[in-house]
């Protein structure tokens, strides 16, 4: 095999919409996963896993749609995940057709542990299959990227035979993954040498890192490998995904721009070269970051790194005393360089449509004019309330009014409440159920959202199980808009829910009924999933 010249930079793989939606409770749906797509493709990420195609119909349309509209000629390579299995093989192919760079992920276990009690296939059953389905996508596509699950925990030798088979069947991309989390920096550098070096080919394949968070390792392990000749990185925004999650997309991207004349002679290049080592455009980071977390429900912990709400705020007298004389003095990069602009405030019940349209485009968002017809309206709704609308509140009314789905289900109609020292919290409710039926009831609660909660079940007769309830200031002040994120519980799935409004009971009703309608939509489409087994695609 002939050497591929390899990249002078980092290729960035997003998995936001595979493995960042394995999040308990982060589920999205097909047109979610497109509106994220289109935002990773602004951000200049080079490969969006779009999800596993065979997983579920609503996975098919998703990658589907993603690889007609998003995988245009000039925009990133469009993937689906698939497993070492045929009928994968033919589903991700079949949803990749219309993207014009598609590529086919595929993978299988090499680890003793996972062979022995998941496979339960012998070694040379696994370097058979390997070989077979690498090729086998082959046939499909040119773009084949290869993972052997749980590399990390696998014998070493055992591990150069099958990526030596998959290379030699097509494979382009050769992915190594720490699925569980399980590495330190150290042992990350030693298993890159080790491909390095033993396995025959690697030099003319891309070679790609997957790391998991458990251990709180994920970015460290993933800066070891670029240190040692990785030139692919595998992330999600936000670092989202299963359990405690991945790299975080934005934590790597900062670290090579920010540390550039640290990382530029691993790429062969002058210390002092200025030429980025990404491909993303970094002005987009925080509204990519603020999409993914509206849209999954996931809020980002104030004290994440680049993203968090206090990633540039600074309380100790000696850190604000340096930073007023001098930025530099406690900020390594500016708040501007990830897209993120003062909170200020231009807008009030005064301001027109034309007003309001302009400050969207100010902010970046580009909404259809059916979008912007209700997203006006809920504006003059919060302005009446509030004397300030600030870029804050703007963006909390698109993403309810446009990014959160409208799920055919049940519609919250009204709601009132009746509580106060020495009363009985009551809640009434009047919901129009997905049969056209309108039905009112009243409930008693431990406190007036607890009231609300009783009487929406009530209505709905889903059963579920409210596991967290949590509320979060928009803006500051007493009138500030409250978004509410609840998480439900069914069987061992998780649904969520969120919305926003000056009247928190009025938020968390509406937050408990978009929950509510998630596992409503899963009671009506589960039964079709074609898949129901999934364990072994957790990369």
């Amino acid at each position: 095999m002939s050497m591929k010249p390899q990249p002078d930079r980092v290729i960035i793989f997003d998995t936001t919409l595979r493995d960042g939606e394995q999040s308990p409770g982060a589920t999205l749906n097909a047109s979610e996963k497109l509106v994220i797509a289109r935002q990773l493709a602004l951000l200049g990420v080079d490969v969006i896993e779009a999800g596993f195609a065979v997983s579920s119909p609503g996975d098919f349309e998703a990658v589907n749609n993603i690889a007609r509209e998003v995988g245009i000629v000039g925009g990133p390579t469009i993937c689906s995940l698939a497993r070492a299995v045929r009928q994968d093989i033919q589903a991700a192919a079949e949803a990749l057709k219309p993207a014009a760079n598609p590529r086919i992920h595929t993978f299988i276990s090499t680890s003793d542990i996972h062979l022995k009690y998941q496979l339960k296939k012998s070694r040379s059953e696994v370097l058979a299959i390997a070989q077979e389905m690498v090729g086998y996508a082959k046939s499909f596509v040119d773009d084949v990227e290869f993972s052997p699950m749980d590399a990390s925990r696998s014998d070493v030798e055992f591990l150069y035979q099958v990526l030596e088979r998959a290379i030699a069947a097509g494979a382009t991309t050769i992915n190594i993954p720490d699925t569980v989390g399980y590495f330190t920096p150290k042992e990350t550098e030693r298993l890159i040498q080790g491909i390095q070096q033993n396995v025959p080919g690697i030099d003319g394949v891309i070679l790609s890192i997957h790391t998991q968070n458990d251990l709180g390792l994920a970015t460290a392990n993933a800066i070891a490998a670029i240190e040692n000749g990785v030139r692919q990185v595998e992330c999600t925004i936000n670092g989202i995904g299963e359990r405690a999650g991945n790299t975080a997309l934005e934590e790597i991207v900062m670290a090579l721009e920010v540390r550039k004349s640290y990382f530029n002679p691993y790429f062969g290049r002058s210390v002092d070269s200025q030429a980025p080592l990404t491909k993303v455009n970094t002005e987009e980071i925080y509204k990519s970051s603020r999409l993914v977390s509206n849209s999954t429900n996931i809020l980002v912990q104030p004290n994440k790194a680049i993203v968090g709400a206090n990633a540039f705020a600074h309380e100790s007298g000696i850190h604000q005393d340096g930073v007023l004389k001098h930025r530099q003095t406690y900020e390594i990069m500016e708040a501007a360089a990830i897209g993120l602009t003062e909170n200020s405030i231009v807008l009030g019940k005064h301001s027109g449509r034309n007003a309001f349209r302009t400050r969207l485009k100010e902010l970046g968002w580009e909404l259809s004019e059916a979008e912007l017809n209700k997203a006006f309206i809920r504006f003059k709704e919060v302005a009446d309330k509030k004397k300030e609308v600030s870029d804050w509140d703007i963006e909390a009314i698109v993403r309810d009014e446009t990014l959160i789905p409208t799920v055919k289900g049940f519609q919250l109609e009204h709601v009132q409440v009746s509580c106060g020292s020495g009363a009985c919290p009551t809640a009434t409710v009047t919901i129009l159920t997905p049969e056209g039926k309108i039905i009112t009831d009243a409930m008693v609660g431990a406190g007036p959202v607890d009231a609300v909660y009783q009487a929406i079940n009530q209505v709905v007769k889903i059963p579920n199980q409210l596991i967290e309830f949590s509320v979060q200031s928009v803006t500051e002040g007493i009138d500030a808009l409250g978004t509410v994120t609840v998480r439900l519980k069914y069987e061992q799935r998780i649904f969520s829910g969120q919305a926003s409004d000056t009247d928190i009971i009025l938020a968390a009703a509406y937050a408990h009924i978009n929950a509510i309608n998630r596992l409503y939509g899963y009671w009506q489409s589960n039964k079709s999933e074609s898949v129901p087994e999934l364990i072994s695609y957790l990369i």
